[in-house]
């Protein structure tokens, strides 16, 4: 055992070229491209078409809520996937998890499309719909933390943070895809036509992105960082129980620096994550989905326009990601991370009262800001932070569940709460109150962590 560790600490650096960095980069943005369109695909369905050809017999509302139910059921498995396959990463490599998850969200997104409806089978039919649902759930929980894991671990370290913002322009990719999808489908299908076969084609159609997705994958090379852990042999991670007798077995240098891994107590890493993921997980949840309902019921403006807004508010953010991952790479993760919350934080209510003001051009700049400064940003900024603050022996387990629980926690509990809020004191101010409120909790979180630019991502403990 003493042999096959120190021989593993001895390997030379792995070598990875320009061609493998950016197929790397393809897969990682592909991935994450994929994961937001079948997310995006089966949202629209549910609000669109799934209440009447997957829950025909009950009263609109009601097949409503039970739409909303089986796509709500995705994000409790998403929690599941990213516990067991973040810790199937961490022990095996981030290459074959990457290969599975895209394997199962690809394959049950298309079989969504071939399902039979409620009217062919019956209640068999929301029920396979709900096992789907699952599945791509599961497999979408670890996803976006792998493909951000494997991006830093083959970006150098002085361009780290652009490389790595190339994940969060799949977000956008993805939502567009499906959203413009679904409004070619709506603009030149009849209703019968959209209710009889028209709403499979975009399920059907992620068909040949996901062959080449698995195509791309399978010729990747692993982690870099991964092939380089002292703790990993034969491209397997020691158990713990190993790398102990390793480290009574070893000399006073390379003990230590299994030692400094493996007995390190674990918590203040993942908490610091949590804080960071929870004001972008929040203010995505308050201004890409409880702003649309409320300025369409609420404001004397047409129902189109803050999905317009949306969708220039993304197309915006092809631009906002990367720089913000450059001025990361310049200044530092935790000097943008305080300009950025500390930024929303006084656009929240301005960017507010363009919103209210009832004109469609206040509507359109304001989500706009809003989206790029206190979600897109923020969100450049977390891809590459969180892969630094973790070590290498379990950074892909608590980045998924950082990302996961936090996105869980903020996005869910913001719309309801703000509903609530706004319902209750007939304002607006609410809005803005929780903006500030999961901003300052970004912010605290960045001043409490510490700077990770550059980073040797190879070391086993965490930041912290």
């Amino acid at each position: 055992m003493k042999d096959s560790v120190i021989a593993a600490q001895q390997t030379p650096s792995a070598q990875r070229t320009t061609r493998d960095l950016t197929r790397a980069a393809i897969s990682g943005w592909l991935g994450t491209a994929m994961e937001f369109m079948d997310f995006q695909l089966y949202s629209l369905a549910a609000a669109i078409v799934f209440n009447k050809i997957f829950f025909p017999d009950v009263s609109p509302a009601i097949g409503l809520i039970a739409a909303m139910a089986t796509y709500g059921v995705g994000y409790v498995a998403r929690l599941a996937g990213a516990v067991y396959f973040g810790r199937m990463g961490d022990r095996i490599g981030r290459k074959k998890v990457l290969y599975l998850t895209i394997l199962l969200m690809g394959a049950s997104t298309t079989l969504i499309g071939v399902l039979p409806t409620y009217a062919t089978i019956g209640i068999l039919a929301p029920v396979l719909l709900v096992v789907l649902r699952l599945i791509q759930g599961f497999g979408a929980g670890a996803e976006i933390a792998g493909a951000t894991v494997m991006l830093a671990e083959y970006a150098p370290a002085h361009r780290r943070g652009l490389i790595s913002s190339l994940v969060s322009l799949g977000t956008n990719s993805g939502t567009l895809a499906a959203s413009g999808l679904w409004a070619v489908l709506l603009a030149v299908l009849t209703e019968e036509q959209l209710l009889s076969w028209g709403w499979r084609l975009p399920f059907l159609l992620s068909f040949g992105l996901m062959i080449f997705a698995v195509w791309l994958r399978r010729s990747l090379k692993e982690s870099p960082v991964f092939e380089e852990r002292p703790d990993v042999v034969d491209g397997v991670a020691l158990h713990r129980d190993e790398v102990e007798s390793a480290i009574a077995a070893a000399d006073e240098h390379e003990g230590g620096v299994l030692a400094t891994g493996i007995r390190q107590r674990k918590g203040k890493a993942f908490f610091l994550a949590l804080g960071l993921r929870f004001g972008q997980a929040g203010n995505s949840g308050l201004i890409q989905t409880f702003l649309v309902g409320y300025i369409a019921t609420n404001l004397a403006v047409g129902r189109s326009v803050p999905t317009d807004a949306i969708l220039y508010g993304s197309l915006v953010g092809f631009a906002t990601v990367p720089l913000i991952g450059l001025l990361g790479d310049r200044f530092g993760r935790r000097a943008v991370y305080l300009a950025l919350s500390l930024l929303t934080v006084v656009l929240a209510f301005p960017v507010m009262l363009l919103i209210t003001s009832g004109s469609t051009s206040g509507v359109m700049i304001g989500m706009v800001l809003g989206l790029n400064v206190g979600v897109l940003g923020l969100f450049s900024l977390e891809s590459v932070t969180m892969a630094e603050l973790f070590g290498s022996r379990t950074r892909f387990t608590q980045l998924a569940l950082a990302k996961e629980i936090g996105g869980i926690l903020a996005t869910a509990i913001g719309p309801v709460l703000a509903a609530t809020l706004t319902a209750v004191t007939g304002s607006w101010w609410p809005i803005a109150a929780m903006l500030v409120v999961y901003s300052l909790i970004t912010c605290v979180s960045a001043f409490l962590a510490p700077e990770t630019r550059g980073r040797d991502l190879v070391r086993l403990e965490d930041a912290v």
